[in-house]
């Protein structure tokens, strides 16, 4: 076998494809080269908080943005995306949410064999280290380490008697038997540090002599031949490169780069290649749609009690504390996830399971991510499923324009409706009376929004996404899906995708856990192939 030749090509080290390189090349009989177009990785990175630092940060984040939109108002909504090894599990909140029984049963549903939630738990278990929960769903010896958020005091007291106040249980496992409930977020965090996949799967195998991982290495087409992938074209540090692969090509570049490289390299809606010069090799509509994402709106109250909130413990002379008790005891602020006390509810009777959540961060953020002067809460409202979808396109044939990223947000009519029941719920547990004492004054949306067209015009005004982005390679054997059930992509042989775009929808939650998941199954099936 030549330098250039191996038996796998994995294009993208992010959350799914550093799994991926983990479990095929741990077959020491097989050769695997993993491309990435990031870095090797970011001082940030390692300490949880850096999150903060690094969602508008260029030398870790692709920094992409979405196509202004009617639901944006005319706003350019950012879509970070992590540019190093581990991708974006390198730069997220690091929350860990596996979903609900119910999206991987949908999956199943529409035609996916061996997507169930009863065939996803044993892979789920197997790639977790996670010491709470019922050890019949939850992995104890796993290479991701899983932890739960040390917060605690007078504020997460408050939250959860107002939520049980307002018909939303405790639950002390929210990727247990059910999702529904108020709980502490549950982080791939341990001993105060990231656990990325960089950490979890790739550092542990470094070391293979089978194993050739490369950054700064930016794949720019596949190689095709006939209707069979058999390598990859790239530049690493702007020399162009070749690598060919005797098995399989699995791209793994995420919901963003993954449609992108398929219609660089003539895979897609042809008049849409043809439009760029780029020759048809395979007709796929599908390649690039079916975008989804979780369009979230920031509430934001006053604290009035002193002390509760980081606005009060961390700001100026008192972040030193804040680095002392990391330092020390590995807690506080630099050692917290993305919202770390969770909510997930129903808008409405007769559901079967939670449609919407609410995430609560324990301060107020001012400009890029600064603590603000005044003390209080945060929480982010999201509904878990929605129904609106968008694209991804090429805009060019250079590999480094990036792609025209369209939401589509609140276009069907049940993302506006659960949306703006979600903000309600999210109003009604602040108004509970266990927060009476800690609450002060509503500041955003604020009391002068109260009807549903005033919620759903501030929504428009100022709602973010939560940076989950899916499904523009997705899976089925409908005229739309790209990749089988196997996740080959369809007319191309030797040829796979895994990574979150080949959800058919999106999950109930965070997508990183989901991610990771379907990297490790796509190992057991090129494995099994």
């Amino acid at each position: 076998m030549s330098d250039n030749e191996f038996d796998y090509i994995i294009v993208g080290a992010g959350s799914a494809g550093a799994a991926l390189a983990n479990r095929l090349s741990a077959r020491p009989d097989k050769r695997v080269l993993l491309l990435e177009a990031g870095r090797e990785s970011h001082p940030w990175s390692r300490i949880p908080v850096g999150f903060a630092r690094l969602i508008d940060n260029p030398a870790a984040n692709w920094l992409y943005s979405a196509e202004p939109e009617e639901a944006t108002r005319g706003r350019r909504v950012p879509v970070p995306r992590g540019r190093l090894l581990g991708g974006s599990s390198s730069i997220n909140g690091m929350v860990f949410v596996r979903g609900q029984r119910q999206d991987y049963d949908t999956w199943a549903q529409l035609g996916n064999r061996g997507w169930s939630y009863e065939d996803v738990l044993p892979i789920f278990k197997e790639m977790e280290s996670y010491q709470g929960g019922d050890a019949a769903l939850r992995g104890r010896d796993g290479v991701l380490k899983v932890t739960d958020n040390k917060e605690s005091g007078p504020l997460y007291d408050a939250l959860f008697a107002a939520a049980e106040q307002v018909g939303i249980p405790r639950n002390p496992d929210y990727n247990g038997a059910s999702q529904e409930g108020i709980s502490i977020t549950q982080a791939t965090i341990s001993n105060g540090r990231r656990m990325s996949t960089a950490q979890c799967y790739l550092e542990p195998a470094r070391g293979r002599a089978n194993l050739r991982i490369e950054t700064h290495a930016l794949a720019n087409g596949l190689i095709i031949e006939g209707k069979r992938c058999v390598g990859v074209r790239y530049a690493r540090a702007g020399v162009p490169q070749e690598a060919r692969a005797r098995a399989e090509v699995v791209v793994s570049a995420g919901s963003i780069n993954s449609p992108q490289l398929l219609e660089l390299s003539g895979i897609g809606r042809p008049e849409l290649l043809r439009e760029h010069g780029i020759e048809v090799v395979q007709a796929l509509p599908g390649v690039g749609e079916n975008l989804r994402e979780h369009y979230s709106p920031r509430l934001r109250w006053a604290i009035t009690h002193p002390g509760l909130t980081y606005n009060d413990t961390a700001r100026g002379v008192r972040m030193v504390g804040q680095v002392l008790r990391y330092v020390f005891g590995r807690s506080g602020l630099l050692a917290m996830s993305a919202g770390p006390i969770r909510a997930f509810f129903r808008t409405r009777p007769g559901l079967e399971a939670p449609d919407a959540g609410t995430a609560f961060f324990p301060f107020l953020v001012a400009d890029g991510f600064r603590l603000a002067r005044e003390s209080g809460i945060t929480g982010i409202a999201t509904q878990l499923r929605p129904e609106s979808r968008g694209s991804i396109h090429i805009q060019s044939p250079d590999p480094r324009r990036h792609p025209a990223i369209r939401y589509n947000f609140l276009t069907s009519p049940i993302d506006r409706e659960t949306l703006i029941a979600a903000t309600r719920k999210t109003r009604e547990l602040m108004d509970a009376p266990a927060m009476a004492g800690l609450r002060g004054a509503e500041l955003a949306p604020g009391p002068e929004v109260s009807t549903d067209d005033e919620i759903l015009d501030w929504i428009k005004e100022t709602a973010e996404t939560t940076y989950h982005p899916v499904g523009t390679c997705k899976m089925g054997a409908d005229p739309m899906a790209v990749v089988d059930d196997q996740l080959r992509v369809h007319g191309i042989e030797r040829l796979r995708v895994a990574d979150a775009s080949i959800m058919p929808t999106l999950t109930s939650g965070n997508t990183n856990a989901p991610s990771i998941m379907i990297g490790e199954k796509a190992a057991r099936m090129i494995l099994a192939s």
